[in-house]
């Protein structure tokens, strides 16, 4: 792999501008992250990705996108079909476990099939947090069930799913967002529950799952194990939780570092989220400022982090051929036996 720096950018536009272009040179992120501000039309999509791995100068560079299905689906109709919100799924395996689990996969292979269309190689999913009476609802429906064993059932179909499609599963949000009562794009959240429960209920998706190669993080207090910092900015969670107790030993990257639940400037969020022991991080609003803050104080890949990175990469092979209509013919069919 081409000296790369350990963060992900965001861009602002449809097309790259002379300003991103330069930075791009001169910063060389690890990947790339885009959203619906950057989706106009099939033959714009395909051409931006081109031109950023063009400007990169790395034909391989990662370029990751939010595609859950249901709420958080940046490539829509024609661009790509809406998917059922994760939640649907869940409905599907409390009915029948096999048919639910084969749902699950069908929905991630054919989420890979679309965005290897554009050229994308990574998806922010499967998410592996599971909602509690009283918590925010900016989980909700994304989340496959309440109850770990559907929850681990479902994530590992989705990721292998997204692996036979050639796209990098990315878990989230280790070590567990699921209980928070705040929505962390717009402030700090905290979880006030005692380490054995987290351990037995929280943690446990992302400790049958600890074999994947990537995880985001949850910018999320944990205050039996340190009340002063979210999971993002704390040596103690990402050591004694996310590597140890979960077992997690792959690519570890941040959650956006521009939402509001940091402290800090981004500068002080890029620095910090590294110290503490993140690989990765990730930046996506695509304002400038704050790109070349993060940039600044993002290493250059090295050592565990770099061979973290390569492992990921290695999941975004080129997939083998399917019969896509048969695929589509039968997760509509599965999906049509969903009851209330």
């Amino acid at each position: 792999m081409p000296l790369c720096k350990a963060f992900i950018t965001g861009l602002a536009g449809l097309a790259l501008s002379a300003e991103e272009k330069s930075f791009i040179r001169e910063q060389q992120p690890w990947g790339f992250v885009l959203f619906a501000r950057n989706i106009a039309t099939a033959a714009q999509l395909a051409a931006l990705i081109d031109d950023v791995r063009h400007v990169a100068g790395r034909a391989q560079a990662p370029v990751f996108v939010d595609q859950e299905g249901g709420r958080v689906q940046r490539l829509r109709p024609p661009l790509a079909p809406d998917y059922p919100a994760a939640a649907q799924i869940g409905a599907l395996y409390r009915q029948s476990r096999q048919k639910g689990r084969r749902a699950a996969w069908l929905a991630a292979r054919l989420t890979a099939l679309d965005l290897r269309r554009y050229g994308f190689t990574a998806d922010f999913m499967p998410l592996l947090d599971m909602p509690r009476p009283g918590s925010h609802e900016v989980i909700g429906d994304r989340a496959y069930d309440t109850e770990a064993e559907a929850v681990i059932a479902l994530g590992r179909e989705a990721a292998e799913g997204l692996r036979a499609g050639g796209v990098l599963a990315v878990m989230k949000h280790i070590p567990g967002h699921g209980r928070a009562g705040a929505d962390t794009h717009k402030e700090p959240a905290r979880v006030e529950a005692g380490k054995e429960l987290l351990r037995q209920t929280d943690f446990a998706p992302f400790a049958a799952l600890a074999a994947l190669p990537a995880a985001m993080t949850a910018h999320i207090v944990y205050t039996a194990y340190d009340a002063g910092n979210a999971a993002t900015l704390s040596q103690t969670v990402i050591a004694q939780v996310i590597r140890r107790e979960i077992g997690f030993d792959g690519l570890l990257m941040s959650d956006d570092l521009s939402m509001q639940a940091l402290p800090g400037s981004l500068a002080e969020r890029a620095k910090g989220c590294f110290a503490a022991g993140c690989d990765i991080a990730l930046h996506c609003n695509g304002l400038m400022a704050e790109m070349q803050a993060v940039a600044a104080h993002s290493p250059y890949l090295a050592g565990k982090a770099l061979a973290r990175a390569q492992q990921a990469e290695s999941w975004a092979a080129a997939p083998a051929a399917v019969d896509e209509q048969a695929l589509r013919a039968e997760f509509a069919g599965l999906l049509s036996c969903v009851t209330a």
